[in-house]
């Protein structure tokens, strides 16, 4: 729906929006081609901050290696808007078309007693029907790269503490350093503090037995031992994510009872994504008291 927007919102007029809608080659670039989707991101985006109703836009992007795609896409869109290729498709003597006509007539005209598809024909259509419409399609680009270099965005990487993610954040924040984007730091969301502190779990064990039956003293104490070890584990690997990150923020969002799926859940992550460094010690240190 995004592209059909943007289409109606540049094109010259309502026929020319229509014709271009209704084209076959247009229906199928518009659903099922690779990176349609961040082209489409690349258009909102653009339509948001030119309304300029918000104070602050917050994009979420899919996971991180996925979130190159979208990075990527406004320079991609812009190569190809400008390139020869294109340009030679939709100059008015259609020369372009008539090279390729020449060269793939006939796998088109099988193709066209196969399927009733006069590919070539909806192609040549479909990039005549465009014309000058694709200088704002690259200047729309151009902005965008532009918004996400500017020294009024920010990009903040979200992962938990287990390796994995860990290492995709330190790839994902040298990726965009080496890109030249604006990276300012790292949430981790989901870390076990040590609630056992200098304890150890087998001292722990004799306590609980004193406490309660053997049975479920057992089992309590396995469940701290289970805690205990992630916590460690999530610790190292906090460490090493902070002195990757050359100084930049680094926020940590304890693992809560709770799954977050509404405001009250919210507003309990808020108060450790927003608290100044004391408020935040001390909120950790309420965690594993």
């Amino acid at each position: 729906r995004t592209f059909d927007e943007l289409i109606e919102r540049i094109a010259p007029d309502q026929d020319r929006a229509r014709q271009i809608k209704a084209n076959r080659v247009y229906r199928e670039l518009s659903t099922a081609v690779s990176g349609s989707q961040e082209y489409t991101a690349i258009a909102k985006l653009y339509d948001l901050d030119r309304e300029g109703q918000f104070d602050m836009l917050v994009l979420d992007t899919p996971p991180s290696r996925n979130a190159l795609d979208f990075l990527d896409a406004p320079g991609r869109l812009t190569s190809f808007l400008e390139g020869r290729a294109l340009k030679a498709f939709v100059r008015p003597t259609g020369l372009g078309m008539r090279v390729l006509g020449r060269g793939a007539a006939p796998l088109l005209a099988a193709l066209r007693r196969i399927t009733g598809v006069d590919l070539l024909t909806d192609l040549s259509t479909f990039f005549q029907l465009l014309g000058d419409m694709t200088d704002d399609f690259s200047v729309r680009a151009a902005q965008v790269e532009r918004l996400l270099r500017a020294e009024t965005t920010a990009f903040l990487l979200v992962s938990t503490a287990q390796g994995a993610p860990i290492e995709e954040a330190l790839w994902f924040g040298q990726t965009l350093e080496s890109s030249g984007l604006p990276f300012a730091g790292v949430v981790v969301n989901r870390v076990h503090h040590d609630i056992l502190g200098d304890r150890e779990p087998l001292e722990l064990g004799v306590e609980l037995d004193k406490a309660l039956p053997p049975e479920l003293a057992a089992r309590v104490a396995e469940n701290f031992h289970d805690y205990h070890v992630l916590a460690r584990r999530d610790e190292r690997n906090v460490a090493r994510l902070a002195a990757e990150l050359d100084g930049r923020p680094l926020l940590l969002v304890p693992h809560l009872d709770d799954d977050v799926h509404d405001i009250d859940g919210l507003l309990a992550m808020h108060r450790y994504l927003f608290a100044t460094e004391q408020h935040r010690a001390r909120l950790i240190a309420d965690v594993v008291a």
